[in-house]
């Protein structure tokens, strides 16, 4: 039986759930002619060679790219760096994954960066906000169900190639919807610092349409 303490937690939880996906139940929650992130779910291929896959991240199109040769396994939207705070350009490799990462400088220390994927020292690809412009410190932010596919399609050693343009933003990425969580409101830190985030985080269903 769950303590009233836990209880709440998991209420709380729950309430921010619902306030971050609640208006994507109408009309895929238009936001000035934009979609919030939050149900936003790109179909995605399983690679037939997992130690052939390769990540494009295109900056000014703030897309990236899932590879397996020439093939696309997947296609998202994404946040990067601000001029102020770029994401780092040049080609790397995923060093680290760690699901239930959190941030751990200041400010937002404690903060959930979920389905994290650390490819130069604090710089990572992980769930987050996503919105139309450059955004975060450096960071690539996913959307969640995305950020859940990524993080099952890439290993430690995956190659990943930051440019300010890639060739399938003219393919692939042309037909990327806008996604802009501007408008969501921050859930509460007693949710943000619980385990339960993590737990809400966890992809339901089959993750691959082959």
């Amino acid at each position: 039986m769950e303590t009233a303490p836990k209880q709440n937690l998991r209420r709380a939880g729950l309430l921010a759930i619902a306030a971050l996906t609640g208006l994507t139940l109408t009309n895929c929650t238009s936001l000035g002619g934009s979609s919030s992130s939050m149900n936003y779910d790109p179909p995605a291929h399983r690679p037939t060679n997992p130690s052939a896959v390769r990540v494009k991240v295109s900056t000014s199109k703030q897309a990236v790219y899932v590879m397996e040769g020439n093939r696309v396994l997947m296609a998202t939207p994404c946040s990067v760096g601000t001029p102020q705070a770029p994401t780092p350009a040049g080609t790397f490799r995923i060093f680290n994954k760690d699901f239930r990462h959190r941030r751990a400088s200041s400010p937002g220390a404690g903060y959930p960066m979920t389905y994290w994927c650390e490819f130069a020292p604090a710089y990572g690809l992980h769930w987050g906000f996503v919105k139309p412009y450059p955004c975060t410190h450096g960071c690539i932010r996913l959307p969640k169900m995305a950020a859940a596919k990524f993080f099952a399609m890439v290993s430690v050693g995956t190659p990943i190639n930051i440019a300010s343009h890639q060739p399938e933003d003219a393919t692939v990425g042309a037909t990327l919807p806008v996604l802009d969580d501007s408008s969501l409101p921050n859930p509460p830190d007693s949710y943000l610092k619980s385990n339960q985030v993590f737990e809400d985080a966890k992809y339901k269903g089959a993750m691959f349409v082959d």
